[in-house]
């Protein structure tokens, strides 16, 4: 009589370990994508950049396959630690980064036009002039400031994170809103911010001084972030005259008869200038009921490509 083959109960073992190791890093991902908008959200405001929240978030990602999950009672809670405590590492060797960078730094553009929050409850820390106050900011104010304004973490949650007491965050979220509160203009809706921006491209297109004057508030900025290539101004400009000026003095070479392209980056509206052949510059202003404070221009390729790159991964995933 033949007997009975042995069931390989190692092996059938072995299978169920791999099948249940598979289950976990399926909710692991699950867990991780639904948190993405926000980690992003969080990074992204803590360094000005898309391309170092980003990097960010790969290693957030690394780590929480990693880790014990098991262990994890809150995973949203944990990522969002992970995510903050890494950018704060960040944003401390990037200002010694930046104080070496050539000529003016201005935040890293993201369209915003199919994701107007990317993650917050709150979008006004989005805005490129509001990312630039940030920058006054130490990285943990920062951190306490994005955590409890953009997306409404409550006093003891930022306290974990931050390994402070609510105490204390209560104090690094008040110190951050005076320091802000002191460089802000008063806002104006999307709407108005578009109208003015289309009243300007024409003044800017028949080069009429006195138009473009008419539209600068009184302390208006003039800023150029080429990250040092050859035509972008290394200083900021100031004054309603010297800034229409050089604004009119553009208009035979970038403004009339341009293929412009309107665009919206973190939340307002934008243009895309043709510079050159085969360059263009990315131009978005801040302004308020006075008029326009500060003329920002984006010339840096490799932030102009980080803002092709948000563009195309937006379109990608409609």
């Amino acid at each position: 009589m033949k007997k009975p083959t042995p069931t390989p109960r190692g092996r059938v073992t072995m299978h169920a370990e791999s099948v249940d190791q598979e289950s976990a890093l399926e909710q692991a991902a699950l867990a991780f994508v639904e948190m993405r908008p926000r980690l992003f959200g969080i990074a992204y405001r803590m360094l000005g950049s898309a391309a170092e929240a980003e990097d960010i978030l790969q290693e957030v990602w690394l780590r929480w396959q990693q880790t014990d999950r098991a262990t994890i009672e809150n995973p949203s809670a944990f990522l969002a630690l992970v995510t903050t405590r890494l950018a704060i590492n960040v944003a401390q060797s990037a200002r010694a980064r930046r104080e070496a960078y050539l000529g003016p730094w201005l935040p890293e553009p993201v369209d915003t036009s199919l994701d107007p929050t990317l993650g917050a409850e709150r979008g006004e820390a989005l805005e490129l002039a509001f990312l630039l106050l940030l920058e006054r900011l130490t990285p943990t104010e920062r951190a306490a400031y994005v955590l409890r304004e953009a997306f409404d973490y409550p006093y003891p949650q930022i306290a974990e994170i931050l390994q402070l007491t609510p105490v204390n965050v209560r104090q690094f979220v008040s110190r951050a809103r005076r320091h802000l509160n002191a460089g802000r203009h008063e806002t104006i809706d999307r709407t108005e911010h578009r109208r003015l921006l289309e009243v300007f491209l024409a003044a800017a297109q028949t080069g009429d001084v006195a138009a473009l004057e008419s539209l600068f508030a009184a302390d208006v900025v003039s800023t150029s972030d080429g990250g040092g290539i050859r035509g972008a101004a290394r200083f900021p400009l100031l004054g309603a005259t010297r800034v229409a000026k050089f604004v009119a003095a553009l208009a035979p070479r970038h403004w009339t008869g341009a293929d412009l392209t309107w665009v919206e980056a973190n939340g307002h509206a934008g243009l895309l200038v043709p510079r050159g052949r085969t360059g263009v510059t990315l131009l978005t202003v801040e302004a308020s009921p006075k008029g326009i404070h500060h003329l920002m221009w984006i010339v840096n390729p490799a932030k102009l490509d980080a803002f092709e790159r948000s563009r195309a991964r937006l379109r990608r995933d409609i």
